[in-house]
């Protein structure tokens, strides 16, 4: 199943729900990609965020605000501020992960270049830090700087570990922190913060963005071994293709045999890849039960983000934020 075909889905559900707030919030992502002396950038940043995404980062920004009772101006505005970060990174991963899709559409670096997706990055990093400084909040922008710092981390990291073989579970999850997770936990803690709930509601957020974060990304993972190019978005196997190291293989690699290991040193490592490769490491991870196992985590961060909604108030968005955890590893059962 994927995030698109199941019945009822949960982002649909957060999105009728705030569909008043997600407008405005489009309105003014619009209003802040406008460029007057270089158009390249909004004709970039329009081909990314109107390629049909999801919006579930601001969504998370909005519902985390209007849960705690908020009822002032400036969560649209952390909310695009979370949509430009999001965009910033997704341009600039695709220049290094050198992608030629991406929501199943070719990619700014492809239809452009390398070096206008970077710079308009950059751009996207500079209009979301002019965005978050309306709110006059310090806790928010420290929030959010430190967001950012650590997915560029996160990504200079996997840049050492995606094909080191030594690469642990503990490293895994550290790169998803950063890659994912951070911006994630985020989005829904400078929701609470904005609207001024107590430390354990925004502990709580925060402890809720940061599972479904991981839990998403594992998912994500898996599919990419296991899903359909209509479904994940990208060409299934880009993963081994690009030698990460990710859980799954991750998993096989800890339980290897001398010969198995033989075959990723070559594969992962190496980057000496061949027909019937990618055949070769699903049947593998089967062998070894990597791909269940690593499902099994799924869950297990999922069940996590559903549990730390137990502090804040009884609302029909929580309801909402638990039934989207269940949903990011739904495809996976």
């Amino acid at each position: 199943m994927s995030l698109d075909d199941a019945a009822q889905k949960p982002h649909d559900r957060l999105g009728a729900f705030l569909a008043t707030d997600m407008e405005a919030v489009n309105a003014l992502i619009r209003e802040r990609m406008a460029s007057q002396h270089a158009p390249r950038i909004p004709e970039v940043t329009a081909h990314l965020i109107e390629a049909g995404g999801k919006r579930l980062r601001p969504m998370l920004t909005l519902a985390a605000a209007r849960l705690c009772g908020y009822d002032g101006p400036f969560h649209i505005h952390l909310a695009a501020t979370v949509e430009f970060i999001h965009t910033a990174t997704l341009l600039h991963d695709d220049v290094v992960d050198e992608s030629a899709q991406r929501r199943g559409r070719p990619t700014a670096n492809l239809l452009w270049d390398n070096k206008s997706s970077v710079l308009v990055g950059d751009y996207l990093f500079a209009r979301s830090f002019q965005l978050m400084t309306a709110t006059g909040n310090m806790r928010v922008l420290e929030i959010l700087a430190n967001a950012s710092a650590t997915i560029a981390e996160g990504e200079v990291l996997q840049l050492t570990a995606a094909q080191d073989l030594r690469t642990s579970e503990a490293i895994y999850l550290q790169v998803v922190r950063g890659k994912t997770a951070a911006l994630f936990s985020a989005a829904t803690e400078v929701g609470g913060v904005i609207a001024g709930a107590d430390p354990a509601q925004v502990a709580a957020l925060f402890d809720y963005g940061d599972a479904l974060g991981i839990a998403f990304q594992i998912a994500d993972d898996l599919l990419d071994y296991g899903g359909t190019s209509a479904a994940i978005g990208k060409n299934v196997g880009d993963d081994f293709r690009e030698r990460k190291l990710t859980l799954p293989v991750i998993k096989a690699v800890a339980k290897a045999t001398a010969e198995e290991r033989a075959f990723w040193v070559r594969v992962i490592e190496k980057g000496q890849q061949g027909e019937g490769d990618l055949e070769q490491a699903l049947a593998i991870m089967a062998r070894h039960g990597a791909m269940e196992a690593a499902r099994d985590d799924a869950l297990a961060w999922s069940a996590r983000a559903r549990a730390a909604l137990a502090p804040l108030p009884d609302h029909p968005l929580r309801e909402m934020l638990d039934a989207l955890a269940d949903y990011v590893v739904a495809r996976l059962r």
